[in-house]
């Protein structure tokens, strides 16, 4: 709750999805050929800024991040920390205690890309807290 203009004001965001984290991580990109992890990419960051939208995020400009900017090669690894900070910070606007760590996803991006399975376990945790909403479903926010 907030207060604003003397009132007290409930602070919801939408739900995303639960999605199961092999198949984010290697059955889906395999059988895209890659185009799926570009599409989850997208979702995962319109999803934080939905849910909380003190969380400032361009979906398209991330995806932009990890493809084109592997031409400047630093984009992609700034991209991939700072969506680890938003879903840390979805954590925390939930009322849980932040487990995301942006480092791990950071060195799990150089181990086999291994950094998509690592933050959809910990995005998966937000909406099992919520106990597993509906896509888009307006869920309170604590923090």
């Amino acid at each position: 709750m907030r207060w604003m203009h003397g009132r007290c004001v409930v602070v919801a965001g939408s739900a995303g999805k639960y999605r199961n984290i092999f198949l984010v991580w290697l059955v889906w990109p395999l059988i895209t050929l890659g185009i799926y992890h570009l599409v989850w990419y997208y979702k995962v960051n319109r999803e934080a800024r939905d849910f909380d939208q003190r969380v400032e995020v361009s979906p398209a400009g991330a995806v932009l991040a990890i493809t084109v900017g592997w031409l400047v090669i630093v984009p992609p690894f700034v991209s991939v920390y700072n969506t680890g900070q938003r879903i840390a910070r979805m954590q925390k606007s939930a009322g849980m205690q932040p487990t995301c760590n942006p480092w791990i996803g950071l060195i799990l991006m150089i181990v086999a890309g291994l950094y998509s399975l690592y933050y959809q376990h910990e995005l998966n945790q937000v909406w099992a807290h919520y106990e597993n909403p509906a896509e888009g479903e307006q869920v309170p926010l604590a923090a």
